[in-house]
């Protein structure tokens, strides 16, 4: 009994988070093979937009950034040890990019719907890229110092000023470039746009704000929010950034990650927030040219259905043809028994 109990629990709790849907919708599929090829081919100018961000991005990364004055009486904010990244920078697209887009292709998997596939990688990869393009612009043009900025500038810790009381580093050339990168975080801008715009579509998925109090659905979604928050928490306890770098990039990926999503989506407060903009086009269109077929056949129905009823059948002609003649022979033998 405790059993059978237990596992009407855990079917309740999955009923939960399942894709929601309208009824009417459910046999509605399209595929990668019927129309994932089309899809591509009207998108292709937001593909060759992305390379284009790829592009920038890696100019942004190469170039040397802004060295801002640094005197002598700022090193005192400056003097954090140089310590290595608790979540490496490789670590970055896989948790941001790639596990976002295996749950886009788990979702793809049951519901068949290439207009959602499509649509979610696309705004995620717009969503990392336009956020990477925004804080490697900003880290070069403000050029802030990071915490280990002295250790960086003076390995030996001997340190060195010009006239005007400016640094005079003699460390190692991409350390020092490197320390001037510390606003905005990169990992906290990119982990809040990849995880924030995987929140948003979970949110959408599983209705979670569907109005029937279901706290359990926000803290599916608040998952991503928290992995979010503790590599953008690492980047300070690993004196890598100052506590305004990581706010002002996390909140740069939020918002893009909602502006991308936002493109692509509804939003996720709608009845209809569980699926793109695209699908419910091409359902509409699906349902308008199977209403229109079925009003060019509606005229041809009728006119069969017309001669059907016009053509004699046999046997009917025969039995008119009978009663006819038995009224007209009781007719005679009427007016032959009057006029005797």
């Amino acid at each position: 009994m405790a059993w059978r109990n237990l596992g009407s629990i855990f079917s309740h709790f999955r009923s939960l988070f399942q894709f929601q849907q309208g009824q009417s919708d459910q046999r509605v599929r399209y595929t990668i093979k019927s129309h994932g090829a089309a899809l591509a081919k009207s998108h292709k100018h937001d593909w060759l937009i992305l390379l284009l961000l790829v592009v920038i991005e890696v100019v942004m990364y190469i170039i040397h950034p802004f060295y801002r004055f640094v005197g002598k009486d700022m090193m005192t904010d400056l003097k954090y040890p140089m310590k290595e990244n608790t979540v490496p920078f490789w670590a970055v697209p896989i948790y941001a990019i790639l596990v976002p887009i295996a749950i886009f292709v788990l979702v793809y998997a049951r519901r068949k719907d290439v207009y959602d596939l499509h649509h979610s990688i696309l705004g995620l990869l717009f969503a990392v890229l336009i956020t990477a393009v925004f804080t490697d612009a900003m880290k070069n043009g403000a050029g802030r110092p990071r915490p280990d900025f002295f250790w960086r500038c003076f390995p030996d810790g001997i340190d060195n000023y010009d006239k005007w009381g400016d640094v005079v580093c003699h460390g190692k050339a991409s350390d020092i470039k490197e320390g001037h990168k510390s606003f905005p975080s990169g990992h906290a801008s990119a982990s809040f746009a990849g995880l924030g715009f995987l929140s948003f579509y979970l949110c959408g998925k599983i209705k979670a704000f569907d109005r029937k109090g279901h706290i359990a659905k926000l803290c599916i979604i608040a998952l991503p929010l928290l992995v979010a928050s503790l590599v953008a928490v690492s980047r300070v306890s690993d004196y890598w950034h100052h506590w305004q770098d990581v706010f002002a990039g996390g909140l740069l990926g939020l918002v893009v990650a909602a502006f991308c999503y936002r493109q692509f989506f509804p939003s996720p407060y709608q009845d209809e927030g569980w699926g793109p903009y695209a699908y419910f086009k091409a359902l509409e269109e699906t349902r308008s040219n199977s209403s229109s077929a079925s009003t060019t056949n509606a005229p041809s129905v009728q006119v069969m259905e017309a001669q059907n009823v016009s053509q004699p059948v046999p046997g009917q002609n025969v039995v008119a043809f009978g009663a006819n003649n038995y009224t007209s022979l009781k007719m005679d033998e009427m007016e032959s028994g009057r006029s005797s």
